[in-house]
Formats: C-alpha cells, structure tokens, sequence
C-alpha cells in the first residue's frame, strides 16, 4: 500500500512539473524558435525519467531526484555520466538476457545487431516497443511530405515499394530476438502493407548474396515506384539488375520510379553514379534513421538539412567537436562541454549525445552532425568521431572528403562508389594516402592536383598544414568491386554495411595486406 502511494505522489508530482512545462501561447508556435525545441526537449526527458525511474538504471542514478530538481536537465547531465558503448554495454547485456526493468520499464524484446562502419566490433543496441512506433509514426511522416511534393504522383503509394536492407531472420537467446534493425522494422509492418513491400519475407530471410540474385531474378515482375536503402548496396543492386536485363537504365523496367529514400551514409559520392542508373528525375528524400533510433528527415528534396525529430522519445545533447571535447583518436574527454538544442549554433560539428526510450542514456552514437538552420532544427550528418584524419592538426572530417571526392568524380568523368584515407610518416611529417574506387584509369596527376585543391578551399586547417607538417597527398586507385570483396572476406556485407572512410591501426594493416595481394 505504501508503495501505491509512493508510485501515486510521484506520478502527481511529475503531472505537476510537466504541466509547468507548457507554454502559456499554446502547444505550438507559429514561427518554430530554439525556445520552443527546448520545452520540446524538457516535456521528452522528463517523460523519459518518469518511465525508468524505477529501473535499476534509474535507481543507481537517482532519477527522482533529477526529477524534482529546480533545473533537472543540468541535474541529469549531472548525475549521470556521458556513456560510449563499452560503457553502456553491461546494463544492455543484462536485458539481452532477459532481466527485466533494467534501463527501461518492463523487458526489452528486441536487439539490433551494429557495427557502425565495417572496422567496429559487433554491438547489440536495444530496440522498444516504443521506438518500433516511433519508427511507425515517423515514417508515416516522412511518406506524408512525400505525398504534399505535387511533382510527384499519389500513385507510388499503389505500386511496389523495394527495401534494400537486412534479414528478417532473427536470431533468438531464449529471452531477446536479435538480428539487424531492417529486418525488425519489416517483421513489424502491417499485413495489409506486405503486399507493396518487395522483395518479400521470403527473399528478406536470406542472405545477402542469395537476397540480391533473387530480387535482380524478380524485378522484372514488380512495378517499383519507391526504393529505400544506403545508397552503395542500393547502386549495387540496381547496377546488377540492369546489366542483367541488358537495360539502357532502370526505368526501362520500372517507368513508375520516383522515390528514392536513403539513409545510413553521406550521398554526395553517390548522387551522379545513381542517377545515372535513372532515365528520369527520381526524388531524394534523406532520413537519420540508425540502430539507436529515427532523429530526423528530409521534409523536401530541396532542403539541405534534416528536420530534426524534437517531440518523439529522443532527448539530444550535443558536443562541440573539437580538442577542448576529444582526444585524437576520438574519444570523449572528461567535463565535455555538453549543449541542449537551444544553445546550438550553425556551421559547427558537434558530436551527438542521445537518450532514448530504448535505454540509451547519454549515449554518445559516434555521428557528428552541422546545423544548417537553427530556427527549423535542420542538421546534415557530417561524419564519425572516430572517422576523421588530423595527424598534424588538419582536422578533415568526413564531410570535407565526401564534397571533394564528389568534386573530383564530376570534373574527370568517372564513378567512386568507395573511398578511404589513412595518413603514413614521411620526411619527418605525414602524407594522406588515398585510396579511390575507379572503374577506369584517370590521370592521376590531374586527380591529385583537384582533389587537393579542393580540400584546401574546404578546410583552412588543412590548406594550412599542406605548407607545412602534411607534407603530401598520395593517390592509389582501384575498382570498386575491391572494397565490397574486402568487407565480404571479413564477413561484413548486407544492406546497413559502410566501408569506412578513414582507416587506422588494425584494419588499416588488413585493407594494405589485402589490396597488395591483388
């Protein structure tokens, strides 16, 4: 009975503080500000609180207190420490197992299986019932602009929609299902929809390599108007279908094509090789949709950034990416500077923190992300913290080579569906060692010299080094079959598999034995 109370003065209490939350001009404004995403934010980590209080996690850091503190977001930052997934790794094992009540209320059912980019190890992130809606009430979202663009057709919601992702063919511990998170979206999808979703729970089952022979084998009897996918295993896909059918590009088999929804990696190396493969304009909506959670997407093909996801069980922190915040391998220093949306600004990278309903409590997800608009919430993916290259304090990020590959590729007319860069000593400096997927042979000498001017004009600190510690850039090229071969030999392939675009220590020492034998 004591309990009850408890439970019944602290549910009232928490009543009290989130109704002291809304604004006094209604639930929302007009004209979107900073203030009003970071009453969002208080309203989403005060629900998530309140949820977990009483789990072990909760317990250990005092959740009711944070609660009821005068400024519980500083409280929470407070009392509960910045965590990576080594760091995180122990409470989400023991819901793995079964344990329940353990960093959210009740059990956790489902586990997606990541790994970031190919170099990282095995991770199993936990997935909710809560975040399985959101993922449903956010794609009905996404499909909902799709449907306001008036350039395109409201009859790709009749036709067949093609995902290029992972297998539906979970592994089961006795407690928790574990597979990749593509696979267990697509279990959750409603019956109705099963008949538009290609290419079937048959063919999602599979394998990889099985999966992609069985979808270019049925492509000739769908009428795919909408695709989802990362955007390399996408051209793969798409590449092998047409050289199958013998077709000039994709809409000669699939004239209704008009979607394309992409997450997962930056597009920019991509966006000239897929459309090429298209006859006509297909539309490019982005999402920031990952194994820990969906934070943002696209409302239109002609913003820059993604509207980021304020409102729906994701409370965001962000860390500016810089010395004062990282050491160079990437690693987050103790007493980071730690933002809420409202003290963000534009033109700077920060590392992004995120608590979830599915038990990610300040969970530092490895992306850096820019916002390009403050007063919409709009953000781009510019990179990995882990994945940047600043041997002599060059500080070039992920976003700088995506722009300047893309630059390259235009200028000398040829395809890079991967790349990567890892820096080597020389003449008491480094120089950066490029290695670029090309299925022709390119003069190498005008490669280098655009490449690195481009670099230069994107990045200062870079521009500056090259005079100085940074002694050279050095350009190795490959077909881009390679890389694929290279991810297939350690067991990484399937639909959410990223090369990586920086290498370092022990796979850097792999991809230089593997490409030598070659």
């Amino acid at each position: 009975m004591a309990n009850d109370e408890e439970h019944k003065s602290f549910n009232e209490r928490a009543d009290i503080l989130r109704a002291a939350l809304k604004s006094p001009l209604g639930r929302y404004y007009r004209t979107p500000k900073p203030e009003k995403y970071l009453k969002q934010q208080q309203k989403v980590l005060l629900k998530l609180l309140e949820n977990a209080a009483h789990t072990a996690f909760g317990k250990k850091y005092d959740f009711e207190q944070i609660i009821f503190s005068e400024n519980f977001i500083a409280e929470f930052q407070r009392l509960v420490p910045i965590h990576n997934y080594e760091g995180i790794k122990e409470w989400w094992m023991r819901a793995l197992n079964g344990e329940k009540d353990v960093v959210t209320k009740g059990s956790l059912k489902y586990f997606a299986l990541s790994s970031g980019t190919s170099d990282g190890s095995t991770k199993y992130v936990p997935v909710s019932q809560k975040q399985l809606w959101q993922f449903k009430r956010q794609t009905l979202k996404l499909s909902l602009q799709i449907a306001l663009n008036k350039e395109i057709p409201a009859t790709i919601f009749s036709k067949h929609h093609l995902l290029i992702g992972g297998s539906i063919d979970l592994n089961y511990n006795g407690a928790s299902y574990i597979g990749d998170l593509s696979g267990i979206v697509q279990l959750k999808i409603p019956f109705w929809y099963q008949s538009f979703s290609k290419p079937g729970r048959e063919v999602m089952a599979m394998q990889w390599d099985s999966k992609i022979d069985n979808i270019v084998r049925d492509a000739a009897s769908w009428n795919i108007s909408m695709i989802t996918g990362i955007p390399s295993w996408v051209q793969i896909v798409l590449e092998r279908i047409v050289e199958h059918y013998q077709l000039k590009d994709i809409h000669e088999l699939w004239p209704e094509l008009k979607v394309y929804i992409h997450s997962g990696i930056r597009a920019e190396p991509y966006i000239n090789s897929i459309n090429k493969l298209f006859g006509q304009e297909v539309f490019w909506y982005e999402s920031y949709l990952a194994s820990e959670g969906f934070f943002a997407f696209k409302q239109s093909p002609e913003m820059e950034g993604m509207k980021l996801i304020l409102s729906d069980y994701n409370f965001y922190e962000f860390i500016p990416f810089n010395e004062s915040n990282f050491d160079s391998s990437g690693n987050v220093k103790a007493g980071a500077e730690t933002l809420t949306i409202k003290d963000v600004k534009p033109g700077i990278d920060y590392a992004l923190l995120i608590t979830t309903c599915s038990g990610a409590w300040r969970y530092l997800i490895g992306d850096t992300v820019r916002f390009v608009d403050i007063e919409k919430a709009e953000i781009i993916i510019t990179g990995r913290t882990k994945h940047f290259l600043s041997v002599t304090g060059e500080h070039l990020s992920v976003d700088n080579m995506n722009k300047a590959v893309s630059v390259v590729c235009d200028e000398l007319n040829f395809n890079c569906k991967e790349f990567t860069v890892y820096a080597e000593p020389k003449d008491g400096g480094f120089i950066h060692v490029w290695n670029i997927g090309c299925d022709v042979h390119p003069d190498l000498a005008k490669l280098k010299g655009i490449l690195d001017e481009k670099l230069k004009e994107l990045n200062d600190d870079y521009r500056i080094e090259r005079q100085f510690a940074l002694k050279d850039i050095e350009i190795k090229t490959f077909p881009n079959e390679l890389f694929y071969r290279f991810l297939s030999n350690r067991g990484k392939t399937g639909g959410q598999v990223k090369f990586p675009r920086v290498l370092k220590g022990e796979i850097l020492e792999e991809w230089k034995m593997f490409a030598a034998a070659q």
